[in-house]
């Protein structure tokens, strides 16, 4: 998902206890998804509960999310609205790419290849409106904000931090920086090591910061020639220019002041108003019409969400909701979490 612009960005390895009292934005669409990718079988068959609803999202969202909360970072959570109608081409080929890769699963699970019936399992994820629903009823009952955006959550996480209102954007997509986020947090809800897609190689996955102005900087460019990028090798509303990757597009970028001209170095004649995707980016569809307030987790409203709703373990629930509950004693906050506001 996303445009493919990481090899270009200036990045910082950081440690979690630097976002310590901050706000951020958390996209929420986004981790969600990368959760029900990574959280699974051995088999790539997702998590579930005794009636056969996938929680393998909500798994993640909680402990996760508790592991932000020890280290007194301020998710916000906000959650994508209506697309753009140029990206419905995309989210065909999504479909499509899904629906594939479910009969593969299935047919990788019959024939007993767990290595493949994992691989396509991880590449088959759908979120449904339910899972969706489960998901702001999870955070709503931890006492945290849920923020609905118009159209996209980056784009309304953006405006949020150009606003003053949050610190920064917590998502994998590079997306989030088109739409001129400061600051995009990667890998701030997943630790440890990875699987590279396709072959038995791991390696260590570690957050990471990527700030906007000191991209810009070191690529000698502005933000809008940053959206050319994105627009020369593809973005969720435009197909790429053929033979054209990101060293390609950032040098013709920096030889040109024009979209005309890049048009006419590549002699390629897109078939979408480059200017229409452009306008996406730079004007942001969002609204101000949010709050970001903070309250006391609902413990026994998330017991029963997590444990009797969905079958979650009620000891590991207890474990997590105990160590939260110390942290807010430490702080002298067990009922007055509203505070962090």
């Amino acid at each position: 998902m996303g445009t493919a612009i990481g090899d270009l960005l200036e990045k910082q390895e950081i440690d979690l206890n630097f976002l310590q009292s901050r706000k951020v934005g958390v996209d929420s669409f986004n981790i969600l998804y990368q959760f029900l990718s990574s959280i699974r079988g051995m088999d790539g068959s997702p998590l579930k509960d005794n009636r056969g609803r996938i929680t393998s999202h909500l798994t993640g969202l909680f402990y996760r999310t508790i592991n932000l909360l020890e280290r007194d970072i301020k998710p916000v959570f906000v959650f994508d609205g209506k697309p753009h109608e140029l990206k419905g081409e995309t989210r065909a080929k999504r479909q499509a790419i899904r629906t594939e890769a479910e009969k593969k699963f299935k047919k990788a699970q019959k024939e007993g290849d767990m290595k493949e019936a994992r691989k396509y399992g991880q590449q088959a994820v759908r979120l449904t409106g339910e899972m969706i629903e489960g998901a702001k009823t999870l955070v709503e009952a931890m006492g945290l904000p849920v923020v609905q955006a118009p159209s996209e959550g980056e784009a309304q996480v953006a405006s949020m931090v150009a606003a003053g209102d949050l610190y920064g954007c917590i998502s994998q997509d590079y997306d989030a920086l088109l739409f001129g986020t400061k600051k995009l947090l990667r890998n701030i809800t997943v630790s440890g090591k990875r699987k590279v897609p396709g072959k038995d190689y791991y390696y260590e996955v570690k957050p990471e910061m990527i700030e906007l102005d000191k991209t810009l900087s070191k690529l000698g460019i502005d933000r809008t020639k940053l959206i050319w990028i994105g627009i020369l090798i593809g973005t969720d509303f435009n197909k790429k220019f053929p033979k054209v990757g990101p060293k390609t597009a950032l040098k013709l970028v920096q030889e040109n002041n024009s979209f005309e001209d890049i048009v006419k170095a590549t002699s390629f004649e897109p078939d979408f108003d480059y200017k229409e995707i452009e306008g996406i980016f730079q004007n942001p569809v969002s609204t101000k019409d949010y709050k970001i307030e903070f309250g006391p987790p609902n413990m026994e409203k998330v017991r029963e969400f997590l444990c009797e709703e969905h079958d979650f373990s009620k000891d590991r629930v207890n474990s997590s909701l105990n160590k939260l509950d110390e942290k807010m004693r430490e702080k002298g906050q067990q009922s007055r979490l509203d505070q962090w506001g």
